[in-house]
């Protein structure tokens, strides 16, 4: 685990430690904390040790500059942004990094500089393979084990807390979600299908996803596993993924110009139609016990008021101020229907048992799993990857030539 990573879960776990502290959940701060730092001894590896000292510091810096960011003492909507821009930061670092890390390879000065594996996250494929190979046979992939644990990570986060991953934490969704407020700065207005043709082009994320279910699921033998980890494709995946973002093919640029374009113009139009990811968070945040209810008792326009700031505030258009409960595969938890809400009780996160969840409280959820499941893996020796520098030095200059 690399300085910068290292860094990056500490501060995360400080936050939704804080986050507890201030809401008056002690005792649920402390374990964190408790649980943080014995991750930290068992792995007893200086990337931990440095970067626990250096989150520390950072984060009693921020919180003497800005102690209501710290505390979460903001509406929802200043909570999620503060969490959504710190992923983007962490990734964008990482990203940093892990480029910076294979030009140094490519130039012979390979040691200088470790591979982020968190940018194994960005190979869901191989970590569904891996997941699968862990399930059918008990074993453990060597060379992208951090592709498992993130997959599993985002998986279990979406049964917990439905698609807060996509509202939260998906850098490409903050990225989607800025380039749509500039585009409206300059031209109004939205250019939206009609709702017949909406929800064919909705149908096309799950068909992309089933696609890529089948190949992970019968596309190859659960014997022939051992034999792909171990070969050169599997191996230097994560570069290829890369390449594909950083020098990408006509047609590969052709793809993210019309992507980047559909996101200017309708807002989370790629996580609506497009993304794979998504539609498979969407499945299983069906099997979430929170979700958003609305209570006619206190709610307006059950009173006769003729309010629906709670729809208008949705960017993924669930018509939220007709139903009681929300059941939309597309809800990402972001709670800026709450947030719009003029009633404080009319509308709610919760289980059908009330049991609700603040801002804070998903936030405090998110990170705990986004950061402590990786953590944990790091100290049971199940996130390093033990492709070696000289290994991916030797592929590098061969990368668009590996086929499967």
């Amino acid at each position: 685990m690399t300085l910068v990573e290292s860094v990056s879960l500490l501060l995360g776990l400080i936050y939704a430690s804080s986050l507890l502290y201030f809401g008056g959940k002690r005792w649920g701060a402390a374990l964190i904390s408790l649980m943080a730092l014995a991750a930290v001894i068992v792995a007893s590896i200086w990337p931990l040790l440095v970067g626990t000292a250096i989150a520390a510091a950072v984060f009693a810096l921020v919180h003497r500059r800005s102690p209501q960011l710290t505390q979460g003492e903001g509406r929802a909507d200043e909570v999620r942004d503060a969490v959504s821009h710190f992923f983007a930061l962490s990734l964008l670092i990482v990203g940093l990094q892990y480029v910076v890390y294979h030009a140094l390879l490519l130039n012979g000065l390979g040691g200088h500089l470790t591979r982020p594996d968190v940018v194994d996250a960005f190979i869901p494929i191989a970590g569904g393979l891996e997941l699968k190979a862990i399930v059918t046979l008990n074993l453990w992939d060597k060379h992208h084990p951090a592709a498992a644990v993130m997959l599993f990570t985002v998986m279990v986060s979406a049964i917990v807390c439905k698609r807060a991953f996509c509202g939260w934490a998906c850098p490409l969704g903050l990225l989607g979600t800025q380039l749509y407020r500039l585009r409206k700065r300059f031209i109004p207005g939205d250019a939206l299908p009609p709702a017949w043709l909406d929800w064919p082009l909705r149908m096309v994320k799950y068909l992309l996803f089933f696609v890529l279910l089948y190949l992970v699921v019968f596309g190859m033998p659960s014997q022939a596993l051992p034999g792909y980890f171990g070969g050169n494709y599997h191996m230097i995946s994560d570069a290829k993924m890369g390449a594909f973002f950083l020098s990408p093919s006509l047609l590969a640029g052709i793809i993210i110009v019309l992507v980047l374009a559909m996101a200017m113009w309708q807002q989370q139009s790629f996580c609506r139609y497009l993304c794979p990811y998504g539609a498979g968070l969407g499945l299983l945040s069906f099997l979430s016990p929170f979700k958003i209810r609305r209570s006619d008792e206190h709610c307006l326009k059950s009173k006769g008021f003729a309010c629906d700031k709670c729809t208008r505030a949705c960017p993924a258009r669930i018509e939220v101020d007709n139903l009681i409960t929300v059941r939309s595969d597309e809800c990402q938890a972001c709670m800026r229907c709450i947030s719009a809400c003029p009633k404080k009780e009319a509308l709610t996160l919760s289980t059908r048992t009330g049991i609700s969840l603040s801002a804070k409280g998903v936030a405090v959820i998110l990170m705990l799993m986004m950061f402590a499941i990786p953590l944990i893996a790091a100290a049971c020796g199940y996130w390093h990857s033990e492709v070696t520098d000289e290994m991916r030095a030797y592929l590098l200059p061969y990368l668009h030539q590996i086929g499967h």
